[in-house]
């Protein structure tokens, strides 16, 4: 059933976008200024950041502020809000996008690699988004995306860790819609399938990709669409497969899920 439409106004707000060098971040960017959005860009790679930002720019007539950081340092969140502070930046919206996976079983996993992995995808993320919050439900003209993954529905053997972290965030977000209800602020957790991105070359996992892959443009373009709703549902895991797959798992045996995640990782 089609959901009534309110569409975002995003003109006079400002965006932070976190893992905007590459990928959905910068697909969100490109989407956001088109709709009128200023930015703040946050990733490590500040070349990238600058290329995009000089580009948004040109093209749309918005402000876009580069911020490079590594998200996955102790107290990256509060650094960040910091830096916002010193340049006088409030932000109405926020994309927490930033974030990686890794393949393999846990036993054999670089235990460095793995605990910036969930600083990254579960500390770093609630740090910013605690910190950010408050601003976020008093301006309430924006939103708050949090990116998780359609292998958040499923305990998945061979990327155990970054699975399990997704999940937190799709649980996590899921509460905050609503714990925010009351405000103007829309809430969504985006939970991808496979998508055309740097992930899974940075997972070590170019093959583990079950389905049918997605662009980026589809992707961010489902989210934004969904956020578009008068009262957006709290997730959503974009195309029609992912979305019919994440449903059907909660149905079956948690046996048999394992199997079959197993299997498919393989």
């Amino acid at each position: 059933m089609a959901r009534e439409q309110h569409p975002v106004d995003y003109r006079g707000t400002t965006v932070l976008i976190t893992g905007a060098s590459s990928g959905l971040g910068a697909e969100f960017a490109q989407h956001l200024a088109r709709r009128g959005a200023d930015l703040v860009l946050v990733a490590r790679r500040r070349d990238r950041l600058e290329e995009l930002a000089r580009r948004l720019h040109d093209a749309h007539g918005v402000r876009t502020t580069v911020i490079e950081a590594d998200l996955s340092a102790p107290d990256a969140a509060g650094s960040l809000v910091a830096e916002l502070e010193a340049r006088d930046i409030q932000v109405s919206s926020l994309v927490n996008n930033a974030g990686f996976g890794m393949a393999g079983p846990i036993a054999e996993a670089d235990p460095r690699q793995l605990h910036e992995m969930v600083m990254l995808n579960v500390a770093t993320l609630t740090d910013l988004t605690r910190a950010l919050l408050p601003q976020l439900v008093q301006d309430g003209r924006g939103v708050l995306v949090n990116i998780a993954s359609a292998a958040a529905y499923q305990p998945l053997p061979g990327m155990a860790a970054y699975a399990a972290s997704k999940a937190y965030v799709l649980s996590l977000t899921q509460a905050l819609a609503y714990e925010t209800r009351d405000s103007g602020l829309r809430v969504l957790a985006l939970s991808p399938g496979p998508t055309r991105t740097e992930f899974f070359e940075v997972a070590g996992a170019e093959k583990a990709g079950v389905g049918r892959f997605q662009t980026p443009r589809r992707v961010v373009g489902t989210a934004l669409r969904a956020l578009d709703a008068k009262r957006p549902w709290p997730d959503v895991v974009p195309g029609r497969v992912n979305a019919a797959a994440a449903r059907l798992v909660g149905a079956m045996p948690r046996r048999l899920v394992l199997r079959v995640a197993a299997r498919a990782v393989r």
